[in-house]
């Protein structure tokens, strides 16, 4: 009996023992598991370099945009969002370089970028190569979705047909000549070519065409081609710190009888933008131009985060891309398959701080309003104001598609 009992005393062990670490096992793959099923988010942004602010505005726009289309919880179909940001600093080999890291290394599921063109026209390829949604946020070229679009490229961001449709349409009529002036990148030419094509439309003429180096910080020698040639408006197309405006208004061209119209970007252009007070222009994003529930909500959540600071142009960008990635996910209840992922996405409509977007099916560019302004002067704010004349909504915004499809 004594023997027999000490057998089942070490058959009990075992099995305990056994259960033991058959249980941590499963605990173990359970939570390998969970951490592969977690949907992860690769966001390319300018955090160095001359487009740093626009990098760290749209990261922190992204982060909000979680915040509110998952409710709080960075959860959605149950499964967690992760989110890994990678700086390019502006130069397309480190995008090229990052992109790639994020998809080999930290197997994200969507890459979301970059704040430069350039950038980000380098990185197109890897998303069809590795087979990812890449949404396109604030990078502007067309030719994003034009000649270099391939099926995993969403736009949340505006691109430059949209721009021009609005530029065109706050100075645009018969008869009235226009100069343009931009940066020499594709960024400043396709933004160029694009309000060329509907200024024209709209019966003006294109008069002289202007391009400088993007790092230039003098433009004596553009600027006084435009005068020679004394047209009624000069259009600009610019990005960056090193704006012309101060050197405009010191070679007189208001004085002269040319009227300068450009977009009212983020806050930082703004505040080197006093000599355009009274300028009739257009605004992709000001904090007091939409009238939604989710601007309402990101202006309240910024300045609560932010030590009362408003949200701007590409902290929304941020915020859209973020609304977009969840609600497609939302559609296939948290399925990451990209065919799945692409068909949800395709003439998908969704909320956002400027209102209701679209991806069209053709490019899957996001349709959406944008905002003729003219900039005034106000008590208590430290740039000139975009003041709005009326809404161009995503109809009167729609650009030409240009990818061939």
């Amino acid at each position: 009996m004594k023997r027999n009992s000490r057998c089942l005393k070490t058959f009990v062990t075992l099995c305990i023992g056994l259960t033991m670490i058959i249980t941590a096992a499963c605990s173990g793959n359970t939570a390998n598991s969970e951490e592969d099923d977690a949907i992860k988010i690769g966001v390319l942004a300018s955090l160095t370099g001359p487009l740093e602010t626009y990098g760290k505005q749209t990261v922190a726009g992204f982060e909000l945009g979680l915040q509110y289309a998952t409710e709080g919880t960075n959860e959605v179909g149950g499964k967690k969002i992760e989110f890994l940001v990678e700086d390019t600093e502006t130069k397309p080999d480190v995008a090229v370089r990052k992109a790639t890291k994020l998809l080999e290394e930290d197997e994200v599921d969507f890459l979301v970028g970059s704040s430069s063109s350039g950038d980000t026209l380098a990185v197109l390829p890897l998303a069809e190569e590795y087979e990812k949604i890449m949404v396109v946020e604030p990078a502007v070229a067309d030719s994003i979705t034009g000649k270099n679009w391939n099926k995993y490229i969403f736009r949340t961001g505006r691109n430059s047909s949209q721009d021009a449709v609005a530029g065109a349409a706050a100075i645009a009529e018969k008869n009235v000549r226009i100069a343009t002036f931009a940066q020499d990148n594709a960024f400043g030419r396709e933004g160029i070519a694009a309000f060329k094509e509907g200024a024209e439309k709209l019966g003006a003429s294109i008069v002289n065409e202007q391009y400088a180096d993007p790092n230039s910080t003098d433009f004596t020698a553009n600027i006084q081609s435009i005068i020679n040639e004394k047209p009624d408006y000069l259009y600009i197309v610019w990005a960056g710190s090193n704006a012309p405006w101060k050197q405009l208004k010191d070679m007189q061209l208001e004085e002269q009888g040319i009227k300068i119209s450009t977009a009212a970007q983020d806050i930082a252009s703004l505040r080197t933008m006093d000599s355009l007070i009274g300028m009739s222009g257009f605004s992709i994003y000001y904090h007091t131009l939409p009238d939604n529930q989710v601007n309402d909500w990101l202006v309240e959540e910024h300045k609560k985060k932010f030590n009362g600071e408003i949200p701007d142009l590409f902290t929304a960008g941020g915020m859209t891309a973020a609304i977009a990635i969840v609600e497609a996910l939302k559609k296939t209840s948290g399925d990451k398959d990209v065919e799945g992922l692409i068909k949800a996405m395709e003439d998908m409509e969704f909320e956002t701080p400027k209102g209701s977007m679209k991806f069209r099916a053709e490019d899957h560019q996001a349709l959406q309003s944008l905002y003729a302004v003219t900039l005034e002067e106000q008590e208590g704010v430290d740039h000139p104001v975009p003041v709005l004349v009326r809404e161009l909504n995503m109809e009167e915004t729609e650009p030409p598609v240009r990818n061939g499809k």
